[in-house]
């Protein structure tokens, strides 16, 4: 089998990392974040379960737009146990201004993802209201495990026709 496909070279010899945002660069040059939410929160039952915690310890909360020139390319929502996470890297994930797959990098996390679901969905208000679309969007949810310990959970989402030629 031939590949055909416009290959992107990693001049710098360094590791690249597989997460959105490094697809996202590649894609459209660098792209940015805008955090809609961050904040600290009790986990109820159904965030508890999502990162394996008991009810009511902390989690922290964050809400971001992946972008490029304000025109919005990727929505996430993560739940972070900062206590599984690297002391030093608590504070980067705290100020919620460097994408989580950037931030495994920059502190050397040994980890892994595990993808829970990839599904089609109706955009919720706040999908309509970012992406200024009533179309179906595709998501995925994933755990990021460390330690064999969930340290997040994502949910990222995007309109369908992201995947066309149209975009």
């Amino acid at each position: 089998m031939k590949f055909e496909g416009k290959i992107v070279e990693n001049k710098l010899n360094k590791r690249v990392e597989g997460s959105i945002t490094a697809i996202l660069d590649v894609l459209y040059g660098k792209v940015s974040i805008f955090t809609l939410s961050r904040h600290f929160e009790k986990a109820n039952q159904d965030t508890s379960e999502l990162v394996d915690i008991d009810e009511g310890e902390e989690i922290n909360y964050r809400e971001v737009i992946i972008h490029r020139r304000g025109q919005p390319l990727i929505y996430a929502l993560s739940l972070i146990v900062l206590d599984r996470c690297k002391e030093e890297a608590r504070q980067d994930i705290i100020d919620g201004e460097i994408p989580l797959g950037k931030l495994l990098k920059k502190y050397k996390v040994e980890s892994r993802r595990e993808i829970q679901h990839i599904y089609i969905e109706k955009p919720n208000a706040t999908l309509k209201e970012l992406f200024k679309t009533s179309e179906d969007f595709i998501s995925r949810n994933y755990v990021v495990i460390e330690n064999e310990e969930v340290t997040l959970w994502t949910k990222e989402s995007f309109p369908i026709s992201y995947f066309s030629d149209k975009m």
